[in-house]
């Protein structure tokens, strides 16, 4: 029997449109082996992984009237050098260039009647290094039955990309008549589900979202009270095209800690988070891009950020099974750096009490975790909720401090890329990985043609903190 898509995964692909396409992405930079790496290196690894996740291997079937959700079925004519793809930049491969790549390679939506991800070899980069660009569709990673495709690519052991015997033969693809029949045996199983998809499907994404993602009792009191209160007048938000930008930021992990160590003090000392800390840096960072902009900043502006918290469950069969939504108003009126951190700690404290937050430490030492697994389920979570309720995403997913290689390269950085929902222009991802703090900026073209200049902005704004920092420990 095949399985079926859940309501919350096939309203992915039901409310996905031109201009927002809801695939999630990372970009992975490597600094190949001596013996060199090129596409038949990277065909042969993804196979091989591909082996164990069933899923990659799989393309979405629609039920005729769509009397129930669609439904997963083996593709026959499964290739992967279709999925797999090669690119080059030109001369000299500067940074720029491949967040110009990325930035028109992204936003093209995946093909519905293939495997819904696709993964770019992208060589040509100055020092030698090479980058792999992929994408995942959130109706595929689940974080259950499949993570994220960048997940599957990357590992701890340098080399260990050996052949395994495939024996994976492709099931037959159920006929109309099975899909209809299968679709009438889950209507009595649930005869409710049926009666949504005859009235075309899911109307209350919001809620769905709230059901599928498990949102915890004294968070979702914050979402109700969140909710009264819309989302104040931003840039932000703004009408989103199909072009985008791109921009990635390379950071520190050692400066956040510095930041956190000698600026969190005083009784709530140890609630003060590295998060906490990147938040504060955001804040800093739209507080520069505004006045740049001309833009109105007094004491009272905010920013309202949508940060997924992953919590912990002992009763959820995985991580990111009890993801939830904390919703923080940043300090951008806020002159002075350490006062933004303070008020970001209290606020995220205050939504977090009661609850069992999974530390970072944990979250990067569980089996099967992989960051751009749950960058995915974030993105899944934003697309849920009501774009009236936060001005911009944000995603700071934590991340192995060890080194993760593709075959025998060696990963040097990798930066989210996600995705944007309507009204939405700008989306925050960021990851930590073996000592580095690494941002991806997905803006839309045309509302936001400054993004570079809030990239130099995050920059600036962590510099300002660490002199807050350096003058206190005078």
């Amino acid at each position: 029997m095949s399985d079926r898509l859940s309501s919350l995964d096939a309203s992915f692909l039901y409310l996905e449109e031109s201009t927002t396409p809801m695939h999630v992405g990372s970009v992975m930079v490597f600094d190949p082996p001596s013996e060199g790496f090129d596409y038949e290196r990277l065909l042969q690894l993804i196979a091989t992984r591909i082996a164990f996740v069933p899923r990659y291997r799989q393309r979405i079937r629609p039920v005729p009237g769509r009397l129930a959700n669609p439904v997963w079925v083996d593709d026959e004519s499964f290739d992967v050098t279709y999925h797999v793809r090669r690119s080059a930049l030109p001369r000299p491969g500067t940074d720029e260039q491949l967040q110009e790549f990325v930035a028109r390679v992204q936003p093209r939506a995946l093909n519905r009647n293939r495997p819904l991800w696709e993964v770019y070899l992208v060589e040509g980069m100055e020092q030698g290094r090479f980058a792999i660009v992929t994408k995942s569709h959130q109706a595929l990673v689940d974080g259950v039955n499949a993570v994220d495709i960048a997940h599957v690519i990357v590992d701890g052991d340098p080399g260990a990309d050996g052949l395994v015997t495939d024996t994976w033969r492709p099931s037959r693809e159920p006929s109309d008549v099975e899909l209809l029949t299968g679709a009438l045996v889950d209507a009595v199983r649930r005869p409710s589900e049926i009666i949504e998809n005859i009235r075309g499907g899911i109307v209350d994404i919001k809620a769905v979202g709230s059901r599928a993602l498990g949102l915890a009792t004294g968070l979702a009191s914050t979402l109700a009270r969140t909710a009264a209160r819309p989302a104040p007048q931003s840039p932000l938000n703004a009408p989103v095209g199909e072009a985008r930008r791109y921009v990635m930021i390379g950071t520190d992990l050692e400066d956040y800690r510095k930041v956190r160590n000698r600026l969190a003090r005083g009784p709530y000392a140890d609630d003060v988070s590295i998060n906490d800390v990147v938040l504060a840096t955001v804040s800093g960072a739209f507080r520069s891009w505004l006045l740049t902009r001309g833009e109105s900043v007094h004491s009272g502006t905010t920013v309202r950020a949508m940060v997924p918290v992953s919590v912990y469950d002992e009763d959820a069969r995985h991580v990111g099974g009890r993801l939830t939504a904390c919703f923080v108003d940043l300090p951008v009126g806020e002159p002075a750096p350490s006062m933004r951190l303070h008020q970001i700690a209290f606020a995220m404290r205050q939504q977090m009490e009661g609850g069992q937050a999974v530390g970072a430490e944990s979250l990067a030492g569980l089996a099967g975790f992989a960051p751009p697994t749950l960058h995915s389920l974030g993105a899944r979570l934003g697309s849920a909720m009501s774009r009236r309720l936060f001005n911009v995403v944000i995603t700071n997913v934590p991340g192995p401090q060890h080194t993760l290689y593709a075959a025998d390269a060696k990963m040097l950085s990798t930066y989210p890329v996600m995705p944007l929902a309507r009204g939405q222009a700008l989306s925050i991802g960021l990851t930590s990985y073996d000592g580095g703090v690494y941002y991806g900026l997905n803006a839309d073209r045309d509302s936001m043609p400054d993004i570079d200049v809030l990239g130099q902005s995050i920059v600036d704004s962590l510099a300002e903190l660490l002199d807050s920092h350096r003058s206190q420990t005078r």
